[in-house]
């Protein structure tokens, strides 16, 4: 039976928590599901695991023989996976955590008026949120660690198959990763939903389910 035996593998889950201040902020639906089912079997396979999660997601069953890694916004994240990839030799990254696309850039009142405050936002009135683009982190873990094996996961709200597929290989080739797991947001409200395991070579498998989906990815490392 191949295993993952002396392997580490950094697996990021749960979804990311943009601030607007100190008490307010949005994330998404992600609660960590699929990252536990990866934790979880590239733990019985033998690997190291580095467990990055967000505020809100699911912790594993067996954590405590874990690393664990909090993260708070998406910017936080980055930070922390160049960190430990720069620092460490990590055979293999799963980003399966649901970054946000748009962080905080400035916050007005209806006056136009910037506000600065650090503490926490006037409740009497609606504020005004300017947003701007997010870092894509996938596409920036190879350059900060070429050795490392990438998976990435890509999720669309689709039902289209093909569209799916095709989004997720040219998210693959723009950041490098060898392989991505393709799903639709469907899956954000089940964990029976069909998943596709596409490799840097074409393949594309097609797996019913978040907990056979993470047991077959991590299969198909431990093949390499």
């Amino acid at each position: 039976m191949k295993t993952l035996q002396g392997k580490k593998v950094l697996i990021t889950s749960g979804g990311t928590l943009e601030k607007w201040d100190r008490v307010r902020g949005h994330t998404n639906l992600s609660k960590g599901t699929m990252g536990c089912f990866l934790a979880e079997e590239a733990l019985a396979a033998g690997a190291e695991v580095i467990y990055m999660h967000g505020y809100f997601a699911n912790l594993p069953q067996h954590v405590s023989e874990m690393r664990t890694v909090l993260f708070k916004g998406i910017e936080d994240l980055a930070e922390k996976i160049k960190s430990i990839v720069q620092g460490e030799v990590i055979d293999f990254v799963i980003m399966a955590a649901a970054g946000s696309d748009w962080v905080i850039d400035k916050v007005y009142d209806q006056s136009g008026n910037l506000l600065e405050e650090k503490g926490k936002m006037p409740s009497d009135e609606p504020p005004i949120i300017h947003f701007k683009k997010a870092p894509k982190v996938l596409g920036q873990i190879k350059g900060w660690s070429p050795n490392t094996t990438l998976i990435g996961f890509k999720l669309e709200a689709t039902d289209d198959v093909d569209y799916l597929i095709e989004r997720a290989k040219l998210r693959m080739e723009s950041s490098n990763a060898e392989y991505m797991v393709a799903n639709s947001s469907n899956s954000l409200y089940g964990v029976e939903e069909p998943h596709f395991i596409i490799s840097k070579e074409g393949e594309v498998l097609k797996v019913e389910g978040k907990e056979k989906t993470a047991k077959k990815l991590i299969e198909l490392l431990a093949d390499n």
